[in-house]
């Protein structure tokens, strides 16, 4: 990256940082059952329910519990099942005529970040009913107060019920791009268990690292506080300690409620902290390929760290040692390598690979600029990249063949 841009993007961040402590962050309310909710719509007077979700919660059951607890309190409500893995432009269209259709007031997203992300946008297009979500997007561009949002959660990884971002992919162009303002910032999260006791193990994984990812690069940016720091080292200690109990067994409900304390408190960190690189690649991969957003992070998480060098490696110390991989003697720099091995094997033991087969040699420039234009100058990386920097990533991620692994060795 030449000088001058690189002046930009940090001073533009430095900016941010000291705007921090000024800023109208928040923490959603926080209940641990479906059977909470009608307390809380009586309270804020809301009557009618648009519940947002995808049509794999409608199919394995999961919204049952909801639907029956909403029934019992005689509250109506609608469902709009048609949220893809990446919501789209289309999506939120839909769920925002049935809003209108049914004259709602409450806005429930229900499912992984998908579903909670496609929420956020409709209250957003409640809010600004004139204002296209491309409008919308960016940082600090809803400004109005939203409907009634909670956030349901059936994955332990996005930590979207506790973040002021909405992903969207625009249904024409592929392009994805975040909306980040604090109206989005969901106003009830539902930390249920036993709403994400049936999540199949390859979910449970990617999930779980989507939320490793978001507390590990809160932890390493420029833009820390000690309250993010907080948030995230505990974020990363109950991952390593959980994961795999809830990857094997998906009734371990004492896990379960931890990986999602996890996913909220490393939500908590990235949202005032921000992310960097792994995001900004892993969403040019969602919106072009529809490459599930945890997959597609977990997969290059330790490529991106190993990238950045030895300027993290203290910060990966700390970090490592919350993992309990490394201890306060441990040299720095061997921590750090311990930690991103840790990873590595995680990847393994989940049977994640180190490739994304669906990446095309022609798209790499067009990502590559897609992720730039989302990293900087916002993401307060260790390290900054350009768009040129960045290909290096899909490279690494593309499939490597026979013919061309020969010629690499001729």
């Amino acid at each position: 990256m030449n000088p001058l841009k690189k002046a930009y993007c940090r001073s533009f961040q430095a900016v941010l940082k000291a705007a921090l402590p000024f800023l109208p962050y928040r923490k959603p309310e926080i209940i641990h059952s479906v059977y909470g909710i009608p307390q809380i719509l009586e309270k804020k007077k809301c009557d009618h329910v648009l519940i947002i979700t995808d049509t794999g919660i409608i199919s394995h059951g999961l919204i049952t519990r909801l639907e029956d607890t909403l029934d019992q309190h005689f509250i109506p409500y609608v469902i709009y099942d048609g949220t893809v893995a990446n919501p789209t432009t289309t999506n939120v269209n839909e769920a925002l005529a049935l809003y209108y259709e049914y004259d709602c007031n409450a806005i429930i997203g229900f499912g992984g970040g998908s579903s909670i992300d496609c929420a956020k946008a409709v209250g957003a297009r409640v809010a600004k009913p004139h204002q296209s979500l491309e409008k919308m997007k960016g940082i600090l561009k809803v400004h109005k107060k939203l409907p009634l949002l909670i956030a349901i959660p059936t994955t332990a990884g996005t930590g979207s019920e506790t973040t002021l971002a909405a992903v969207i992919t625009d249904a024409e162009s592929r392009h994805k791009y975040p909306i980040n303002d604090f109206p989005l910032i969901p106003r009830v999260a539902v930390l249920d268990p036993k709403v994400t006791a049936s999540l199949p193990p390859s979910l449970t994984a990617t999930t779980g690292m989507d939320a490793l990812t978001h507390a590990v690069e809160a932890y390493i940016g420029n833009s820390t506080t000690a309250g993010t720091r907080a948030d995230a080292l505990f974020a990363v200690k109950m991952i390593f300690e959980n994961i795999d109990r809830a990857y094997t067994d998906g009734s371990d409900l004492e896990a379960r409620k931890n990986m999602l304390l996890a996913a909220f408190s490393a939500g908590c960190a990235f949202s005032k902290s921000y992310v960097g690189y792994v995001h900004a690649v892993a969403h040019s991969l969602g919106g072009e390929y529809n490459v599930p957003h945890g997959l597609a992070n977990a997969v290059l998480l330790p490529f991106v760290l190993e990238a950045y060098g030895h300027t993290i490696d203290n910060k990966l110390h700390q970090l490592a040692i919350a993992a309990g991989v490394a201890d306060e003697d441990t040299p720095d720099n061997q921590a750090a390598t311990q930690f991103i091995q840790a990873i590595k094997n995680m990847k393994k033991r989940f049977a994640i690979g180190d490739t994304i087969p669906q990446i095309r040699e022609e798209d790499i420039p067009k990502l590559a600029a897609y992720a730039e234009k989302e990293g900087n100058p916002l993401y307060p990386v260790p390290v900054l990249m350009d768009a040129k920097q960045l290909e290096q990533f899909y490279y690494l991620l593309m499939e490597k063949h026979e013919d061309t692994a020969t010629n690499q060795e001729v």
